[in-house]
């Protein structure tokens, strides 16, 4: 008798059945997002039909439910943007800092965003959408710079732990500073507490059109960084042996996470876990490769923040749950997850 042995792939069918796998995922992911679009307008307190949504996308507001679907498309375009700004911003900060636990919640940029806006709200009376997005995206630069300088302290560099450690503790000092920003100022004090809690009601064009720059930016300098992320995972030499500046891959991969941060803080508050939750998600389904990961994550991101504000909207009819709880509700033990399944030795 012959042995017969299983047909063996060779490496080019291997790789072209991966692309193939990862090209379905995309469709598949793109068809989850338009579908949670769909359900995001029309998913609600009030119940709306087909000309209803066609009658408000074409500017008309005569009934309830013309009023219902133009405030939610703006709310739905805000959730897609702010879902992928914060997803891909994650994705971005794990691997400029080889950190599995690096999120803009965790690690106080979002925290140092809400810092700067309450600062320029209490002391400077900043008003505008304009004001809004500078200061948040100067807090937030603030704060990747002082928690990255202290987290590189002492020996071993900025290690992941300390990282994380540095960053829960700039957010908690972040909030205390907010409460004392706040509490002298009673004039100001229910509107900024709305805001911090972190969710999408209320969107509107006119406060979205001003952060678009911002969010642009953020997302094309991010998505380009993607071939510097991948040799900063091979380690800081041997990227340098293959031609990477390091500094400056982290530097400019770094703006477009704070870009990002920012803008989407300015517009929501703070929401937290989703750039930690969706990076872990989509590298189980594309592996480790930055030029399909920040993409995935962008897009599943979107979907998990649309996802969220629609369960927020049904559960507690006719109030509302904020997407932040959501999102905190879900990623909270993703978090717990990681931290058990890398050992903490590891990090």
């Amino acid at each position: 008798m012959t042995a017969t042995t299983a047909p063996m792939l060779s490496p080019g069918g291997a790789s072209a059945r991966r692309h193939a796998i990862r090209g379905v995922s995309l469709l598949g992911l793109l068809a989850v997002l338009a579908l949670l679009a769909g359900l995001s307008v029309t998913v609600g307190t009030r119940a709306v039909g087909s000309a209803d949504i066609l009658a408000a996308i074409g500017g008309h507001t005569d009934s309830l439910g013309q009023a219902a679907v133009a405030v939610r498309i703006p709310r739905t375009l805000l959730a897609l943007l702010a879902g992928g700004a914060l997803s891909l911003a994650g994705a971005v900060m794990q691997g400029v800092t080889r950190n599995p636990l690096a999120d803009p919640g965790i690690l106080g940029v979002n925290a140092g965003a809400a810092l700067a806006v309450v600062i320029g709200v209490a002391w400077f009376d900043i008003a505008s959408s304009e004001a809004y997005l500078w200061h948040a995206v100067i807090g937030a630069a603030a704060a990747t710079v002082f928690v990255y300088a202290v987290g590189s302290l002492g020996p071993g560099g900025a290690t992941p732990l300390k990282l994380t450690l540095a960053g829960a503790a700039t957010s908690v000092a972040c909030a205390s500073f907010v409460i004392a920003v706040v509490l002298p100022r009673a004039d100001i004090a229910g509107g900024i507490q709305s805001w911090s809690v972190g969710g999408v009601g209320g969107a509107t064009f006119e406060r979205l059109v001003p952060a678009l720059p911002f969010l642009m930016a953020g997302f094309i300098i991010s998505l380009l960084s993607a071939r510097r992320l991948n040799s900063l995972a091979l380690g800081d030499d041997l990227a340098a042996g293959l031609g990477e500046h390091v500094a400056a891959s982290r530097a400019i991969a770094s703006l477009g996470a704070v870009l990002l941060c920012g803008a989407t803080t300015a517009l929501c508050g703070p929401i937290g876990f989703v750039g930690l939750v969706v990076p872990h998600l989509c590298r189980l389904l594309v592996g480790v490769d930055y030029r399909w990961l920040l993409p995935f994550s962008a897009l599943a991101g979107a979907c998990l923040l649309l996802l969220a504000d629609i369960v927020g909207r049904v559960v507690a009819r006719p109030a509302e749950i904020e997407v932040s709880i959501i999102t905190a509700l879900i990623g909270a033990p993703v978090f717990i997850w990681i931290v058990r399944r890398k050992k903490v030795r590891e990090l």
